[in-house]
């Protein structure tokens, strides 16, 4: 089968032998999304080396035992854990100790033909979600992860800072409450349609005057952003994967007593909840739908300024 695959400072589209199933789930990949963190892995974030991508849709081929059969759409949480843990016992193996994931710990990823996933990683996909709309629930899920982590009551002041994908699909994920996106391209907040977007400095200009600040842009100027955006005892939410060391103004959090909290994965149900109810609509994310066979390039074109994602098809 075809696969892309980093390794030895080298992003290739490669024929290697299709996974076994091995006691899990073998699902054919219909669509993949490139993303942030492909991009990274591929300059030689985390080391990774074999099949990269963790976003996707796909038909399950094998089921490896689970309740899905043969034919079903799926989409599939990426994090793999042992099944014995405690956490994994409790049905969440994002923070098994021994876990590995989809396209970035240990585990060939989707941007090929065919992936392999424990059968309790995947996920049916509503009849009325289009192949395009799912794609998109893993970043989604993340989105909704805030959540999880900083629970939102109605009224609370909310800023997102990033008008990438992830800060886009948080601002859509939580448009209930009504946030501020802050960017610096025109284009990119001109997606956030229907929800109030500014400026760097126009959101400067506010002070401190939000609750909580989702910081998406993965950028160190993005922090110190948040920082002047937060009330006294406000909540910074950091969703980007920082690359390489970040300085941080330890004693501004600590005279504010600003709560810092991390946030990565989040659950698939309600991203499809919101996908399946029309709530978010992520089809102007969409730049354009690239066949598998020409990868490289397409990595190359999602890397570019004011691409927003690239989509694999096969």
């Amino acid at each position: 089968m075809r696969a892309l695959r980093v390794g030895d400072g080298t992003t290739s589209l490669v024929e290697i032998m299709a996974p076994e199933p091995r006691g899990e789930a073998v699902v054919r990949v219909v669509l993949s999304g490139i993303c942030n963190t492909d991009l990274e892995i591929a300059r030689g974030y985390a080391g990774f080396r074999g099949t990269i991508g963790h976003e996707f849709v796909g038909v399950v081929e094998e089921p490896g035992g689970g309740a899905i059969g043969r034919g079903q759409r799926v989409v599939g949480e990426i994090n793999a854990g042992c099944g014995a843990c405690a956490r994994c016992q409790a049905g969440d193996p994002r923070h098994c100790a021994t876990r590995t994931v989809l396209g970035i710990v240990d585990r060939d990823g989707a941007h090929a033909d065919l992936l392999r996933l424990p059968a309790r990683n995947l996920i049916a996909i509503p009849d009325g979600v289009p192949d395009e709309h799912a794609v998109f629930v893993e970043p989604l899920a993340a989105a909704c992860g805030v959540l999880e982590r900083c629970p939102i009551e109605p009224g609370t002041s909310v800023a997102i800072i990033g008008d990438g994908k992830l800060g886009l699909l948080c601002a859509m994920a939580l448009a209930r409450f009504a946030p501020l996106l802050v960017g610096k391209h025109p284009e990119k907040l001109a997606l956030a349609r229907g929800l109030e977007t500014a400026t760097v400095a126009d959101a400067r200009r506010r002070g401190h005057a939000f609750d909580v600040v989702i910081e998406a842009s993965g950028d160190v100027s993005g922090f110190e952003l948040a920082l002047d955006l937060l009330r006294p005892q406000g909540a910074l939410v950091l969703k980007s994967t920082f690359h390489g060391a970040t300085p941080i103004d330890a004693a501004r959090i600590v005279v504010d007593e600003i709560r810092v909290i991390g946030s990565r994965c989040g659950r698939f149900a309600p991203a499809l909840d919101l996908l399946a109810r029309g709530a978010v609509d992520v089809g102007p994310l969409i730049s354009e739908v690239v066949s598998l066979d020409h990868a490289e390039a397409a990595m190359r074109r999602a890397a570019a300024p004011g691409v927003p994602k690239v989509l694999l098809s096969r």
